[in-house]
């Protein structure tokens, strides 16, 4: 199914799974006609890039080691003992020293030219990249690894990196172990059945929490409505729903599924995947024992498959919805139809 979303909605879908929508739609990518979410990120990064230039490139304090007969900062006395350096009038001294060579710049170039050396870049992506790779010539490479993105330290006055660095780190997420021939490779990220998920459902929280006014939206931790010693109980497994809406009139646990097919075959009919249906049952079963909660309506949202589908129906005085969202339609109709699915006209 993903392999059918157009790029500019992937980037979309991307930008509000970040939090960072904002961010995303300072690189105007109305006119783009990248053909693969890798050249598309390779024209993000460079105009990103570009645009950290006109900014100027965050600098921090790195400490520095010299050989040196001007005493600064702080003597290495292990480093001198080991060079004998004093024979020479110097000592070796550590310094703090303002630099760009800071680890998200360094990412960043890393990332840069690993998209220059990628299959599947255009020329004139390639060019954009070599452009902005220029401006990096005093930052160097850096080893990248999973952990290394937790180590980046950003404040409010440069958070346009955290957007870039996410954009580094999918790169780095989906990029091919095998590059012995000097090219880097990078796998559908968007077809990625573990990742995609976790995408589609930070894309639809975030959504809701930025696009509406009517509801409070979070993730709750439901408890289970079971007796039992403790030690019993604290074998339940975690109930915590997907996203969750609130408002003094309404409550609504919506679940997110993201597969290629919303509905299994039975006997030659469509069926709601049971799994899917008795989880989103259990939620609002459980969630009666809590205040505010106690009429739960219930949405099973799905991406859209063979032109959608919008099912309604009551489960012990629940009203359910069981629907589809078409990522493969103007953005515009989209944002419209999320907020229809949680539009007052559906209750039963």
């Amino acid at each position: 199914m993903s392999h059918a979303i157009p790029i500019r909605n992937l980037y979309f879908l991307l930008c509000y799974a970040w939090d960072q929508l904002a961010e995303g739609e300072i690189v105007d990518i109305s006119a783009d006609d990248s053909k693969t979410l890798t050249e598309l990120f390779g024209r993000v990064l460079s105009h990103g890039t570009q645009r950290l230039v006109r900014r100027g490139f965050d600098r921090g304090y790195l400490v520095e080691s010299e050989e040196t007969p001007r005493l600064r900062g702080r003597i290495d006395m292990t480093a001198s003992m080991k060079t004998q350096s004093w024979e020479r009038g110097r000592m070796v001294c550590e310094f703090d020293e303002l630099s760009h060579n800071v680890l998200h710049n360094r990412i960043l170039k890393t990332t840069l030219e690993d998209l220059w050396h990628a299959e599947g870049i255009g020329k004139d992506t390639r060019d954009l990249i070599h452009r902005q790779l220029e401006s990096l010539r005093s930052v160097d490479r850096v080893h990248l690894t999973s952990g290394l993105f937790r180590r980046v330290h950003l404040h409010r006055n440069n958070r346009f990196y955290r957007f870039l660095l996410n954009v580094c780190e999918l790169l780095y997420d989906s990029r091919l172990p095998d590059q012995q021939d000097g090219k880097s490779r990078f796998r559908d990220y968007v077809r990625d059945p573990k990742r995609m998920p976790y995408v589609f459902e930070r894309f639809v929280k975030n959504f809701y929490d930025r696009e509406q006014g009517d509801f409070d939206v979070t993730s709750i931790q439901l408890t289970w409505n079971a007796k039992g010693e403790p030690g019993d109980l604290a074998v339940l497994p975690v109930m915590r729903t997907d996203v969750s809406l609130w408002s003094p009139e309404r409550s609504i646990i919506l679940d997110c599924k993201f597969y290629k097919e919303a509905m299994s075959g039975w006997h030659g009919s469509e069926r709601i995947h049971a799994g899917n249906l008795y989880q989103l049952y259990s939620y609002l079963r459980n969630a009666e024992e809590r205040e505010g909660w106690e009429g739960s309506e219930g949405i099973l949202l799905y991406p859209a498959v063979k032109g959608g589908f919008d099912h309604q129906f009551k489960i012990e005085g629940h009203p359910v919805r069981v629907c589809s969202v078409d990522l493969d339609q103007p953005w515009q109709v989209i944002h419209e139809r999320l907020l229809s699915v949680v539009g007052l006209g559906y209750k039963i």
